[in-house]
């Protein structure tokens, strides 16, 4: 309000002021959804000892997501003297924190899922070891573009180029590499950070579709066939 949003509103203050309130209150929500079912499985004696080195792990990382909330949300709040532009959290702190957020999501989906569906016993065979590794990598390479995303959001870079393929009248800016050092713009630059958004955006989806062809030729269990082919319908629609 000192620097830059001089003619703001208690109204409008009171919007993102809740926004920010009803996000903390649901992490909230989302650990104590943890840690008392946990507490009561663990006290009736109802968890294996795999289980409860899992059901740590997933308590620990719910609280270093909070906390690591509160850290993101510093960096937005400390002063900066030679600044003037809006007024915004630290790139690296935000990808940090939704990167924990869906380490934290898929460990849970997947301790669910082991609890819920029992295991397919298959042949090892090479194809389907070479699916196996391929998910893997897929999975890798759809992490990291999210990863990306996060700093496109913290550096508002969606707003540099709004063209598509090409950004503006180039398929490759000439500001690609403006800062120095040149490891700096991967990671500072709002045009290198669209431009890598955009390229491991455009490899996910290539990735999902190939993992998809490639499942095609392997005879899966109906579960195995229904989760590939979600996965391609989701990519697009992404």
């Amino acid at each position: 309000f000192n620097s830059l949003n001089h003619d703001m509103t208690l109204a409008e203050f009171k919007f993102i002021w809740y926004m920010e309130y009803s996000h903390r209150m649901w992490g909230r929500v989302v650990g104590l959804a943890y840690i008392l079912p946990a507490a009561y499985f663990w006290r009736r004696g109802w968890l294996s000892r795999p289980l409860k080195g899992c059901v740590l792990a997933l308590c620990g990382l719910v609280c270093f997501q909070g906390l690591l909330g509160w850290y993101m949300v510093k960096s937005g709040l400390e002063e900066k003297p030679d600044s003037y532009d809006i007024p915004r959290v630290s790139q690296y702190r935000l990808a940090a924190h939704l990167g924990s957020a869906l380490l934290l999501y898929s460990a849970s989906l997947w301790t669910g899922l082991s609890l819920l569906l029992p295991r397919h016993k298959l042949p090892e065979t090479h194809q389907l070891l070479r699916l196996r590794q391929y998910a893997h990598g897929t999975t890798a390479l759809i992490f990291l573009t999210a990863l990306s995303g996060a700093f496109v959001a913290g550096l508002d870079a969606g707003l540099v180029y709004n063209s598509f393929p090409k950004m503006g009248e180039r398929w490759i800016p000439d500001d690609l590499l403006a800062f120095s050092p040149v490891l700096r713009n991967i990671f500072e630059n709002p045009t290198t950070v669209q431009f890598d958004h955009r390229i491991l955006g455009i490899a996910s989806v290539t990735a999902v579709t190939a993992l998809y062809l490639f499942s095609r030729k392997i005879p899966l269990p109906r579960r195995a066939r229904m989760a590939v082919t979600s996965l391609l319908a989701v990519a697009c629609m992404q």
